[in-house]
């Protein structure tokens, strides 16, 4: 059971992502926040799997409350942004300070419970596409500074991360270099290492901030 909490300070929108998510045999919503602060207390207390986060909210935002959540709790949840536009600075901020992804408030029914499923149990990019639109435009505007961390990746390392930006899974990863499931995923760990980052999304935001991959 994938255990579900959703923020947002509409309590239609809350709802309505009950009632869809609550249908699925394999998925529960088990708590609900309409303030960003409230939203770090009850995923304190509650523990879910996955937290649906508006990106504007009172008292604090999305992207401050999903930067609480993942500093103060060990093994903390995957959190999924939910916007309405995906172009949104908001949504690019919250990916870079942890976020697994992001959902638009216009997704149909099973979008959003694809979306949960994947960034729940799967070493999969949500919307890769999108993530590396967003990533790369904001590159743009960033002159490059390659961290340290670039010339610590040893070559195949690099190989794994930038297909880890194309949103290849690791099973893909390792077809395409011709090399089994577990050394890729150990590859893939020792990426997320180097880069610091917390999941492969935020290792793509950072290959592309870091001048790393290149935007087209």
């Amino acid at each position: 059971m994938i255990r579900v909490v959703l923020a947002d300070d509409e309590r239609m929108v809350r709802t309505a992502l009950r009632v869809i998510l609550d249908a699925e045999p394999d998925l529960e919503v088990v708590g609900e926040a309409s303030t960003g602060a409230e939203a770090v207390s009850v995923v304190r207390e509650l523990r879910p799997d996955v937290v649906l986060m508006d990106v504007r909210m009172p008292e604090i935002d999305g992207i401050r409350a999903t930067e609480q959540i993942l500093a103060s709790l060990p093994e903390p949840p995957r959190i999924v942004v939910v916007t309405t536009f995906e172009n949104d600075s908001y949504v690019y901020d919250a990916l870079r300070v942890g976020a697994a992804g992001f959902l638009l408030k216009r997704a149909a029914a099973e979008e959003l419970v694809s979306a949960v499923r994947l960034v729940a149990s799967s070493d999969s990019l949500l919307y890769p596409a999108a993530v590396r639109g967003l990533a790369a435009e904001h590159a743009r505007r960033r002159p490059p500074a390659p961290p340290r961390w670039v010339a610590r990746l040893t070559e195949r390392e690099a190989e794994v991360l930038r297909l880890m930006t194309t949103g290849l899974t690791n099973a893909e990863i390792a077809d395409r270099m011709g090399v089994g499931p577990a050394t890729t995923k150990t590859h893939v760990a020792s990426v997320l290492s180097k880069t610091g980052a917390r999941d492969r999304t935020q290792a793509v935001i950072l290959a592309y901030e870091s001048g790393f991959v290149t935007p087209r």
